[in-house]
């Protein structure tokens, strides 16, 4: 398990040649799918990009290592549109709130959304329903 707050700033690396491709700035999460979908990295060379999950080999404590150059290059294709997750106010599909988003935890190895923390408490990332410029939507708890 890896928390957001803990892959932000990771320095993003090539597996081929250890090569710096930028710094993760933020992650991109495809709510249909409770899944990490893209990575946004800043500072490698020009403005923020995007780079599809399937690109990222690996995420550890200190780097997070991309396939290949190539493969950094070609897999900003189908990539959704980002927005913020962090910081967001999660309201359930009844429109009933549940505060914002503290953190995130995911596995690092799939990119599945484990847990979204809450000032509220914690929800299940299987939960989630949607995301956009207004507010993660989860599922209600059943009663």
């Amino acid at each position: 398990m890896m928390l957001f707050s803990q892959a932000l700033g990771l320095q993003a690396i090539t597996a081929d040649d250890a090569v710096s491709v930028g710094k993760v700035a933020d992650l991109t999460i495809d709510a249909h799918n409770a899944a990490i979908a893209a990575v946004r990295l800043s500072g490698a060379s020009g403005p923020t990009k995007a780079l599809a999950w399937s690109a990222v080999e690996a995420v550890g404590p200190d780097a997070l290592i991309v396939r290949s150059r190539l493969t950094a290059e070609q897999e900003q294709v189908g990539v959704p549109a980002h927005h913020q997750a962090l910081g967001s106010r999660v309201l359930t599909e009844h429109g009933v709130e549940h505060g914002t988003v503290k953190d995130i935890a995911f596995d690092p190895g799939s990119g599945r959304i484990l847990t979204l923390y809450t000032a509220l408490g914690d929800i299940d990332g299987a939960r989630l329903l949607g995301l956009g410029s207004y507010a993660v939507v989860v599922r209600a708890e059943s009663v």
